[in-house]
C-alpha cells in the first residue's frame, strides 16, 4: 500500500513559487515569487516509511508516486564542500529542493556543510558509513555500514535525519532490505541516472540526463554532489528542466529516523578522533569558510537558525543569463560531441575482468572494468 500523503501543494505561476507562509524577504534581494523561469517546487510529499517502502522504478515497481513531467532531485556521496556548495547555490537560484543521501564519514569531516544543507530546506538522508557495496558484505558488516552511517549523519546534523536510505551502487541484497524494513527506513532506487561519474563535462551530464528523462517522462534523478560534471553542469540542467516544463517534487519524512545507541557511541568516538586530528592542524579545511547566500523564501520548510562563523550574507545567487548552446538529443550528435570513449565490446570486457589476473596492472584493469559495468554485477545479487 502506498504510504505517501500530499501535505502541501505549492502552486507555480509564471512568476515563480507562491510565498504563502514565507519569511519576510531581506532588503535588496528578489524573493522567489519575483523570479521568472525558475523551477520552484510543484508539490511536497510526506513519506511514511513504516514497513520499508521502496521507490524508484529502475529496480522496484512497488510505488509510482510521480505524475507525468515530475522529477525528484537526489544527490549521493557527499558532502564535499566546494562541489556541494555549487549544487546548493544552483538549487537556491531556482528556489527548488532536493534530497541528499550522505555518506557517514563524509558528514563527520564537514558537519557544518551538513547543517547548511538542512538550513537551506533540503532533505538529509543516508548512504552508508563508507560507501561499500552491500552485496559483497556479510550481515554484520553490512548492518554496521548502514547503522553507523545513520548515526554519523545524525550526529553531524545535530538532530535525527530522514529515514530515507539508498544502497551504494544500488546493490540491495534481500537480507539488508529486510533489515531496513524492520528499521522503518524507506529504500530509494532511481529512475534516471545522470552518469555524472563517467564524465568531467557538465554539458555531457546534462545531455545524458535529459535523454533519459525524455524516454521516461518523469522520475527520480540521480546525481553525485562530489562530481565535477554535476557541480559545473547543475545550473544548466535546472535551466533546461524549467524551460521544458518539468516540475520538482520534494520528499520529506513523516517522522525522523531512529538511531541505535551502539552505533551512536561508535559515531561519537569517530567524531572525537577526527576533532583531535584536526586540532593538530590549524590550517585544516575546518577553518575555511565558504560564501553562501541567505536561504531563499520557501513556504514548506522552516530553516534552522545556524550561522557558520564568517558567513557571507550576500544576495541570492542568480542564474548567469549567459546564452547556452542547445542541448543535443540525437544519438549521432551525442556520439560526436561526447568526450568519453565508447564502451568496449562485451567479449573484450569479459576478458578485461578475468579473475586470474596476477600483477598490479591486471588488478587495476579489473577494478576499472567492474566500475564501468557495475549494474550487471549489482542486479545479480
Amino acid at each position: 500500500m502506498m504510504r505517501i500523503a500530499t501535505t502541501l501543494l505549492v502552486a507555480l505561476t509564471a512568476a515563480g513559487v507562491g510565498t504563502v507562509g514565507s519569511q519576510q524577504a531581506h532588503a535588496g534581494k528578489r524573493s522567489c515569487s519575483e523570479r521568472t523561469g525558475i523551477l520552484g517546487v510543484s508539490r511536497i510529499l510526506e513519506v511514511d516509511t513504516t514497513g520499508g517502502p521502496r521507490f524508484g522504478n529502475m529496480q522496484y515497481k512497488d510505488i509510482d508516486f510521480l505524475r507525468p513531467g515530475e522529477v525528484v532531485l537526489t544527490f549521493d556521496d557527499g558532502p564535499l564542500r566546494p562541489k556541494t556548495t555549487a549544487v546548493l547555490n544552483a538549487l537556491e537560484a531556482h528556489c527548488t529542493k532536493a534530497t541528499f543521501f550522505m555518506v557517514g564519514r563524509m558528514a563527520l569531516v564537514d558537519p557544518s556543510m551538513v547543517k547548511e544543507i538542512d538550513r537551506r530546506g533540503h532533505t538529509v538522508a543516508t548512504h552508508t558509513w563508507s560507501h561499500k557495496m552491500q552485496g559483497r558484505l556479510g550481515y554484520a558488516r553490512a548492518e554496521k555500514e548502514i547503522e553507523l552511517g545513520i548515526s554519523a549523519v545524525s550526529l553531524a546534523l545535530g538532530k535525527p535525519v530522514a529515514p530515507f536510505f539508498r544502497f551504494p551502487y544500488l546493490s540491495d541484497p534481500r537480507r539488508m532490505q529486510q533489515h531496513l524494513k524492520e528499521r522503518g527506513q524507506g529504500i530509494f532506487s532511481i529512475d534516471v541516472d545522470s552518469l555524472d561519474f563517467r564524465t568531467r563535462s557538465g554539458s555531457t551530464m546534462v545531455r545524458r540526463t535529459l535523454a533519459g528523462l525524455k524516454r521516461l517522462g518523469k522520475g527520480v534523478l540521480l546525481f553525485h554532489d562530489i562530481q565535477r560534471s554535476t557541480a559545473s553542469g547543475v545550473d544548466m540542467l535546472l535551466d533546461e528542466l524549467a524551460a521544458r516544463g518539468y516540475k520538482v517534487v520534494h520528499l520529506v519524512p513523516k517522522k525522523p529516523a531512529a538511531t541505535l545507541p551502539k552505533y551512536d557511541r561508535m559515531a561519537k568516538r569517530e567524531a572525537d578522533r577526527r576533532k583531535k586530528i584536526a586540532s593538530r592542524r590549524p590550517l585544516a579545511s575546518r577553518s575555511i569558510v565558504w560564501p553562501v547566500s541567505n536561504a531563499s523564501e520557501f513556504p514548506a520548510v522552516k530553516p534552522l537558525e545556524i550561522t557558520p562563523p564568517g558567513l557571507f550574507r550576500g544576495p541570492l545567487p542568480e542564474r548567469s543569463g549567459r546564452p547556452r548552446a542547445p542541448i543535443k538529443q540525437s544519438r549521432e550528435e551525442l556520439a560526436r560531441d561526447d568526450p568519453e570513449p565508447a564502451e568496449p565490446h562485451p567479449k573484450k570486457r569479459a576478458r578485461a575482468v578475468n579473475p586470474a589476473a596476477k600483477d598490479s596492472s591486471d588488478a587495476a584493469a579489473l577494478r576499472g572494468a567492474f566500475q564501468e559495468d557495475w549494474r550487471r554485477e549489482v542486479f545479480n545479487n
